[in-house]
C-alpha cells in the first residue's frame, strides 16, 4: 500500500510547513519508509531543475504589500477557520495543474508555487536570506572569513567587519567544534555568523539587529532555523543536521550566555 504519509506530510514538509516537533516526527519516519524518501529525492531534483531553467523574479514592493494586507484582513476575518480547508484546495487545485499539465504551463505552474510563499510573507524573506546564506557557505572557500577554533581570535574579528558583536563559544568538548567567522548581508546590514561543525554537518549561527516579533523555528528547503534573542541582538542557527543536534546547540550557547550576564 503507498504510504499515507506521502500524501499526508510530505509535501508540508518540503515546503517547510511543520513546526519544529512535526519535523523531527517526519524525519524520524523518513528512517523508515523508502517511499517517502524516494519521494522528497524526487522533489528535491525537480525544484533544483525549476531553479536552475527558471529566472528569479521577485514581485514588485507595491504587489507585496497589496497581497499582505489581504492576507492580513482575511486571518482577522470571522471565516478565518475555514482558511485550512481553502489551504488544502489550493494545494489539491495545484498538484492537478503539475499531473495534467504541460510544457509552459507546468512550468508556470511549478514556478508560482514555488516562488508564491517567498512573494506573500514578509518573513519568508528572511527565512531565504538566512537558508541562502547558509548554501552560500557551504560553496568552497565561503565558509569562513576567519578560521579559528580559538573565540578570543574569532570574536574580535567581527570587530570592524559586521554591525554587531555576537557571543562567541566553542562547545569541542560536547560535540560541536567552532570553526570560525564569517561576516554575511542581510536584513539591510552586515550581519555574523558563527561556524560550528557537529559530526558530519555545518552549523551557521547567524546573529543581527532587528526589531518585532521573530518567525517561529521553522524547517525550509530541508534545513532547520532556530531563532533567539538576547538583549538586542537576534540570533538564528541553521542546518540540516536533526532538530536535537541543532536545539542543543542553541541550548549550549544560551546557557554560556547566560553565565556570562551572571558573571
Amino acid at each position: 500500500m503507498p504510504c499515507a504519509e506521502t500524501e499526508r506530510r510530505l509535501h508540508a514538509y518540503f515546503d517547510g510547513e511543520l513546526d519544529a516537533l512535526g519535523a523531527a516526527a517526519f524525519e524520524s519516519h523518513l528512517e523508515t519508509c523508502a517511499e517517502c524518501r524516494a519521494a522528497l529525492v524526487h522533489l528535491k531534483a525537480l525544484r533544483s531543475a525549476l531553479r536552475a531553467g527558471l529566472p528569479h523574479e521577485r514581485a514588485p514592493a507595491a504587489l507585496t504589500a497589496r497581497i499582505t494586507a489581504a492576507l492580513d484582513q482575511e486571518t482577522s476575518a470571522p471565516e478565518r477557520r475555514r482558511w485550512p480547508a481553502q489551504r488544502r484546495s489550493t494545494q489539491s487545485f495545484g498538484r492537478g495543474l503539475l499531473a495534467g499539465a504541460g510544457g509552459g504551463l507546468l512550468a508556470a505552474a511549478l514556478a508560482f508555487f514555488l516562488i508564491a510563499p517567498q512573494v506573500i510573507s514578509p518573513r519568508g524573506a528572511l527565512l531565504d536570506d538566512l537558508v541562502n546564506a547558509h548554501v552560500r557557505s557551504l560553496l568552497p572557500a565561503h565558509l569562513v572569513d576567519v578560521e579559528s577554533t580559538d573565540r578570543h581570535t574569532v570574536k574580535p574579528w567581527f570587530a570592524g567587519h559586521v554591525d554587531v558583536s555576537p557571543a562567541v563559544y566553542d562547545f569541542t568538548a560536547q560535540g560541536y567544534r567552532l570553526l570560525g567567522g564569517r561576516a554575511d548581508y542581510f536584513e539591510h546590514q552586515r550581519a555574523a555568523a558563527l561556524v560550528y561543525q557537529h559530526a558530519a554537518h555545518v552549523i551557521n549561527v547567524f546573529s543581527w539587529a532587528g526589531e518585532g516579533a521573530l518567525p517561529a523555528d521553522s524547517t525550509r528547503n530541508g534545513y532547520h532555523l532556530a531563532f533567539w534573542e538576547e538583549g538586542n541582538l537576534r540570533y538564528c542557527a541553521v542546518s540540516d543536521t536533526g532538530w536535537p543536534e541543532l536545539l542543543k546547540l542553541v541550548s549550549l550557547i544560551r546557557a554560556a550566555e547566560g553565565q556570562e550576564g551572571h558573571g
